[in-house]
C-alpha cells in the first residue's frame, strides 16, 4: 500500500489571529486552528499524549472545549478507521503546537483539515500549560474561542461567554445518542444478548462485547424498561455520555426496574453515575474532572492498580470505608482513583450489577481494564446457571 502524501495544515499558511476568553476574564491570544468563527463550551483539559482522534469523536465531550496538555498534536493526521462515532463532538479545540506535517500510513488528511471539514473552531500557539494550571486552580469554567470576523474587544467577547449555558444541570445524552435501535452482531458464536442503552456510546464498546460472543442491541437514551425487556437480554449495559447525571431521572427509573428483576447490569462513566443514583447515592461536579489515558485506579476487589482512560467531570458520592445498604441490597465502592480518592466503580453484593467511572474499551488508552468485559460475561453466565 502506498502511503498518502503528507499534507500541510491550512492554519500554518494563514496565521489568522484568535482569542480564547475564559468566564473569569482571563484571555489567551493565538492563531486560528481548524474552522474560523466562534464557539462556546466548558473548558477542560486532557492529559493524553496520543489518541486525539478518539477523543475528538467521543460523544462525552459534547459541549466541551478540550485543551490538550501534550505540546504537539496532529502528527499522525486523521484516518477513516479510528472514529468512535459519526462526527467530532467537542465544541472547540485548543493546542499549543500543531504538527506542521501529518505523516502516517493510515492518514487520509491532516487534523486541521478534519476540524475545518466539520466546522470545529480551535486555537493554537497559546501556552496550554499556563491554561491548564489556571483550570486546575480555578476549576473548569465556560470559555469562548473567537477568530476571523467574530473577533471583537475582550470585554464584549466575555459578555458572550457569560451568556453561554453551564455544564451543571445540562441534559445532553439525548443530543448525542442514536434515535433508532441497531444491532452489533456477535463475532463468532453468539453466547449472549445485551441491551445497551446509548447515552453517548463509543463505537469500540459494543465491539469489545461482540468479541466475547455478545450480540449487542443498542437502544436510544430514552428507551423504557419495556423496550429493554423486548430484547430479551441476558444483560443490560448503560454507556458513557455527556452532561449532568442529576438530570437523568428517566434513566435512573429504568435502571431501578432492571435491578429489581436482577438482570445482570454493567455501566461505564455516565452509566456508573446512574447506577449510583439508582442505589440512592448522590452525584457532584468535580473541580476540573479526569480526562486522559493515564489515570491510576485501584480495583479494591483484587488490589490491582490499573492505568485507565477517563473522561468525566461528575462523580458518585458514596462512602469508601464501608458497605452501604441500598434498596437493592448491599453495595460497595469497588474502584477508587489513587490521585484523589474519587469513586471510580460500584459493585452490588446482592444484585448482579457493577459499574466503573472510566473507559475499559480503551479507545484511546491502555488495555488494563479490558477484564471488566469478561467480568460482565461471568455475571451473565452465573445468572444463567
Amino acid at each position: 500500500m502506498t502511503a498518502p502524501a503528507p499534507t500541510t495544515p491550512r492554519s500554518w499558511r494563514e496565521r489568522v489571529p484568535a482569542l480564547l476568553v475564559l468566564e473569569d476574564g482571563r484571555t489567551f491570544r493565538g492563531q486560528a486552528y481548524g474552522a474560523h468563527g466562534e464557539t462556546f463550551g466548558e473548558a477542560v483539559f486532557n492529559t493524553g499524549m496520543s489518541g486525539y482522534q478518539e477523543t475528538l469523536t467521543d460523544p462525552s465531550y459534547h459541549r466541551q472545549v478540550v485543551v490538550m496538555t501534550a505540546p504537539q498534536i496532529g502528527n499522525t493526521g486523521w484516518n477513516d478507521e479510528d472514529d468512535e462515532s459519526k462526527q467530532i463532538w467537542v465544541a472547540g479545540y485548543v493546542v499549543r503546537d500543531p504538527a506542521r506535517v501529518a505523516s502516517n500510513w493510515r492518514s487520509n488528511r491532516s487534523l486541521d483539515e478534519a476540524l475545518v471539514d466539520q466546522g470545529i473552531v480551535g486555537i493554537s500557539g497559546i501556552d496550554t500549560r499556563a491554561l491548564t494550571r489556571h483550570l486546575r486552580e480555578r476549576g473548569a469554567m465556560r470559555v469562548g474561542i473567537f477568530s476571523g470576523e467574530r473577533l471583537a474587544e475582550p470585554a464584549e467577547l466575555l459578555e458572550r461567554v457569560l451568556r453561554a449555558p453551564e455544564m451543571k444541570g445540562a441534559d445532553l445524552c439525548a443530543e448525542v445518542a442514536t434515535t433508532e435501535t441497531y444491532v452489533v452482531p456477535a463475532i463468532g458464536a453468539k453466547k449472549f444478548t445485551v441491551a445497551a442503552v446509548d447515552l453517548g456510546i463509543k463505537g469500540m464498546t459494543p465491539h469489545r462485547m461482540a468479541e466475547r460472543g455478545i450480540e449487542v442491541h443498542v437502544l436510544p437514551a430514552n428507551a423504557t424498561a419495556e423496550d429493554i425487556a423486548a430484547v430479551q437480554p441476558d444483560g443490560v449495559f448503560f454507556s458513557n455520555g455527556p452532561g449532568d447525571p442529576a438530570t437523568a431521572d428517566h434513566q435512573v427509573a429504568v435502571l431501578r426496574e432492571v435491578l429489581a428483576k436482577k438482570t445482570p447490569f454493567f455501566g461505564i462513566c455516565f452509566g456508573n453515575q446512574i447506577l449510583g443514583r439508582a442505589l440512592g447515592f448522590g452525584t457532584y461536579k468535580l473541580k476540573y474532572g479526569h480526562r486522559g489515558i493515564n489515570q491510576p485506579v485501584q480495583d479494591r476487589t483484587t488490589g490491582k492498580v490499573e492505568v485507565t482512560a477517563h473522561n468525566h467531570g461528575f462523580a458518585v458520592e458514596a462512602p469508601l470505608d464501608r458497605v452501604s445498604d441500598t434498596p437493592f441490597g448491599r453495595a460497595e465502592v469497588s474502584h477508587v482513583c489513587l490521585n484523589d480518592d474519587v469513586v471510580e466503580g460500584l459493585q452490588c453484593l446482592d444484585t448482579p450489577a457493577f459499574s466503573v467511572q472510566y473507559h475499559p474499551e480503551a479507545a484511546a488508552g491502555p488495555h488494563d481494564a479490558a477484564y471488566l468485559f469478561d467480568r460482565f460475561v461471568s455475571l451473565m453466565e452465573g445468572q444463567r446457571a
